[in-house]
C-alpha cells in the first residue's frame, strides 16, 4: 500500500515552471496531446481535431495509486499510466496554438499536481503520418507508482476502491468502452474487464 506521507505535491510555482518547460519544447503551431486513459472520454477541453495514434516504447498500465479521484487515502484505487515497454494505441487531441496556455494550465492542474507523471513529447503514428504529441508518462520514482501488481490484487483494488469521481471500476470500464468505441482493442485491458465481469459481487 502506498505511503501517503511521501507523496510530493508541486506548489504553484513548480507547476507553472513544469508547464513552461514543456511548452518551450513543443513543435511550432497547433499541438497534439496523446490520450490513453480518461483523456479519451473526458478530455476537459474541446479538441480542434482527433486522430487514432500509436506510441511505441510505452504501454497502458494500471500502475498509479489514486488516493482522491478513484480511491481514498486509506483505500486507494488505481489509474492508468503510460509505462515503458511495448506499444500503446490511443488518440491524439489537437490543441489550437492560441489556446495552448489555458488548455495546458487545466491539464497540469489535472495531471501534474503530484509528481506522478513526466510530460514528454513522443512520436505518435497516425493515419496521416507521425506527429509529436505531449504524453503524460508515469514517473517510476514517484511514491504513487505501483510497479507490477499481481492480477488478483489489482482486481481486488479495482472492485473495492471509490473516490471523488466515483468507483475505480467505473473508470476502468469507461476507459475500455471508450477504446472500443474508437476501434481499439487492448488485449490486456479486455482481459482485466472480463475478470471483473465474472465477479458476481462486482457493481457493473
Amino acid at each position: 500500500m502506498p505511503d501517503q506521507s511521501s507523496a510530493a505535491r508541486l506548489d504553484p510555482d513548480q507547476l507553472l515552471a513544469s508547464m513552461d518547460r514543456a511548452l518551450a519544447q513543443r513543435p511550432p503551431g497547433d499541438v497534439w496531446v496523446f490520450g490513453y486513459g480518461s483523456l479519451i472520454w473526458r478530455p476537459g477541453f474541446d479538441p480542434a481535431g482527433r486522430q487514432m495514434a500509436r506510441v511505441r516504447g510505452y504501454h497502458r498500465s494500471l500502475c498509479l495509486w489514486s488516493r482522491i479521484n478513484r480511491g481514498s487515502p486509506d483505500d486507494p484505487g488505481l489509474v492508468f499510466g503510460l509505462d515503458r515497454g511495448g506499444n500503446c494505441r490511443g488518440v491524439v487531441l489537437q490543441v489550437p496554438e492560441d489556446q495552448l496556455r489555458p488548455v495546458f494550465h487545466d491539464l497540469w492542474q489535472r495531471e501534474m499536481l503530484m509528481d506522478s507523471y513526466l510530460p514528454k513529447w513522443l512520436t505518435c503514428a497516425t493515419p496521416d503520418g507521425d506527429v509529436k504529441a505531449l504524453a503524460f508518462v508515469i514517473n517510476r520514482q514517484a511514491s504513487g507508482y505501483t510497479g507490477e501488481l499481481q492480477e488478483q490484487h489489482l482486481l481486488d483494488i479495482v472492485r473495492r476502491a471509490r473516490g471523488r469521481y466515483g468507483p475505480c471500476m467505473d473508470y476502468v470500464m469507461d476507459t475500455a468502452q471508450a477504446l472500443r468505441d474508437c476501434g481499439i482493442r487492448d488485449r490486456r485491458l479486455e482481459h482485466i474487464v472480463r475478470q471483473l465481469q465474472q465477479d458476481p459481487h462486482a457493481a457493473l
